[in-house]
């Protein structure tokens, strides 16, 4: 039965979340994504798959995890063997992934399961949320996805597709926990791993960020978007301020034989624990380039090499200028020499990959 609206006229009833569930479901069953790391066979995947796949998918395509996720599994087949690899091997097998900070997690996480655990990753949120690097979202994919709870992770797609559901007018991301609430009304306990599953397939091909087929998705007669043919409208964005830029000085020293000196980050803050070429700080006044040798950890003769290594992290942009100097011998600083066919073994983050390439070609 419908029911009369202020003006009089008749409108119709939102389906129930049982129906809008089992629509949902069938969609999935017949039109869902055939990923490694899922199961379609209705016995849930093992967690220490669902966790892997979800650390590495956080801010990285689909397409570019499939390759990693199945390297990894091949090496590091279970979590006892990633929590007894060195932190290095991870790193390194980690380049390309971006978000280093992850890696570390995951290394530490594995590390926690296999000891504190038993080589069992615990089966509620609430467990989950007490490992490292297992945030919200996560806990409650591998929550729903691995143990088959009720759950409800709220990632880009699962945003997209409630807030275009509901018409949800708020920006995100204030209307966060507004959509989780109707995320947990509607997952249900039947098969509420394929559900979550299924809302993440439909935001990624179908209601998609822009240009949705909303003839193809088995929600579209219940869309209160669609119906104001406004669904492309949703999510509702904050506006973006715009990322500062910081500026700093990387030293490319060489000694004698050739060899180029790397450092190790600090384990906590950005690029933790990863090696780098080292350099002064990053600042938005940044450093004078008659200041920046007192900063370098060895080396003379600096000689300042044409143009910049630019860079973007998530909330700043960096430029980087670059001074190239010799050391008289392998001085005893924090660090290693490596010789240059030698740096593709290290663990480098990319803007360190930028800045290898960029003294390599002017150096």
């Amino acid at each position: 039965m419908g029911h009369r609206n202020m003006g009089g006229s008749m409108t119709k009833a939102a389906p129930a979340p049982s129906r809008l569930r089992e629509r949902l479901l069938r969609w999935y069953d017949a039109r869902g994504r055939d990923l490694p790391w899922r199961r379609r066979d209705g016995v849930p995947p093992a967690p220490y798959g669902v966790w892997l796949s979800e650390i590495m998918l956080q801010q990285t395509t689909v397409a570019t995890v499939r390759g990693y996720y199945g390297r990894f599994l091949d090496r590091w087949p279970a979590v006892g063997d990633l929590a007894a690899a060195p932190l290095d091997d991870v790193l390194h097998a980690w380049q390309g992934l971006g978000y280093y900070a992850r890696a570390r997690n995951l290394h530490r996480c594995a590390r926690v399961v296999a000891t504190d655990h038993g080589g069992r990753f615990p089966d509620t949120e609430h467990g989950l949320r007490a490992l490292p690097g297992v945030g919200p979202y996560t806990a409650a994919a591998i929550a729903a996805i691995a143990f088959a709870r009720p759950a409800a992770p709220v990632d880009g797609n699962i945003a997209r597709v409630v807030t275009r559901l509901r018409a949800l007018d708020t920006p995100w991301p204030k209307v966060r926990e507004t959509v989780e609430g109707e995320v947990r009304a509607l997952v249900g306990t039947r098969r509420p791993g394929d559900f979550v599953q299924a809302m993440m397939d439909l935001g990624a091909t179908v209601c998609t960020p822009r240009d949705p087929d909303c003839g193809a998705c088995p929600w579209a007669g219940a869309c209160a978007a669609r119906a104001a043919g406004r669904a492309a409208d949703f999510p509702v964005k904050a506006p973006r301020r715009a990322k500062p830029v910081r500026r700093g000085v990387a030293f490319w020293i060489t000694d004698p034989t050739g060899a180029v000196l790397l450092r190790r980050r600090p384990e906590r803050g950005l690029l933790g624990g990863m090696m780098e070429v080292p350099s002064t700080d990053w600042a938005e006044q940044g450093v004078a380039p008659e200041d920046a040798p007192a900063q370098a950890p060895a080396g003379g003769g600096w000689t300042a090499l044409p143009g910049l290594v630019r860079h973007t992290f998530t909330h700043f942009h960096l430029e980087l200028s670059v001074l190239a100097g010799r050391a008289a011998g392998r001085e005893a600083v924090d660090g290693v020499w490596c010789p240059v066919g030698d740096l593709g073994a290290h663990a480098l983050p990319t803007v360190m990959r930028k800045v290898c390439d960029h003294a390599l070609r002017f150096g």
